[in-house]
């Protein structure tokens, strides 16, 4: 029964993704050739909450056979993100100019959907619960970016919430393992101390402490916690 049911869901995500395709985005915008927009579709789902420039999806449009240029490339991301399907988030620099020049990271707006229509070869776990923290973040703000510090070590989000305060948020199965809490921490404390920011997140799997560290703070909360405490952020955002 359950395998049913879990069929049964899938197959109506499926559904869901070519009502999106051809009804939002094929039929509105008068595609003459649908298939290079699918594939590009699926390449990003397989893809998701991994870093992607035009150049290279042009690229990848290019080897299967699709002569598209890097505008219709643009183009269709742009009118992904108009069907509320998949998202862009570039990264945080005070020059916009920079920000765009840069790799950007593209998330789905539900996860489950992104499970139910990508390959399974690229996808991971911790793409998907990142996927996850993204669409929690995404109900309450459109004001979300990836960072880089000056060591060139990445933070999965800092996000501007509706009181105008700003959060650091990394997404990592657990930080049990000693390389894993060390890129993790180092990561946070290097944004926390140039964004001048005194409290970081990781969100993991099922793991909770609070790590002190110079530049302030660094939660660690299990993603369930976080998912329902972001509905009442800031104030909840703190360990008890």
């Amino acid at each position: 029964m359950l395998g049913h049911e879990r069929w049964l869901r899938t197959k109506i995500h499926q559904e869901y993704f070519q009502a999106i395709l051809y009804r939002d985005l094929v039929e509105r915008h008068d595609v003459r050739h649908p298939r290079g927009i699918r594939d590009l579709a699926l390449y990003l789902v397989d893809n998701v909450a991994s870093l992607y420039s035009i150049n290279r999806l042009t690229g990848h449009l290019q080897s299967r056979g699709h002569k598209v240029p890097k505008t219709a490339v643009s183009r269709y991301l742009d009118w992904f993100e108009d069907a509320y399907f998949l998202f862009t988030v570039r990264l945080f620099h005070v020059s916009l100019n920079k920000a765009n020049a840069n790799p950007k990271k593209i998330y789905g707006v539900d996860h489950a959907l992104m499970s139910a229509i990508g390959s399974g070869i690229l996808v991971k776990d911790g793409h998907l619960r990142e996927n996850l923290v993204f669409t929690a973040l995404r109900r309450i703000t459109t004001h979300i970016y990836y960072y880089k510090s000056r060591h060139g070590r990445e933070v999965d989000f800092v996000a501007q919430l509706p009181d105008r305060t700003w959060m650091l948020i990394q997404v990592s199965e657990s930080v049990v393992a000693p390389p894993t809490r060390k890129r993790e921490i180092t990561a946070l404390r290097e944004a926390m101390s140039e964004l001048s920011l005194p409290v970081g997140t990781i969100v993991t799997r099922n793991e909770q402490e609070e790590i002190n560290v110079p530049e302030g703070q660094i939660l660690v909360w299990p993603v369930w916690r976080f998912l329902l405490s972001l509905a009442d952020a800031p104030e909840s955002m703190h360990l008890s």
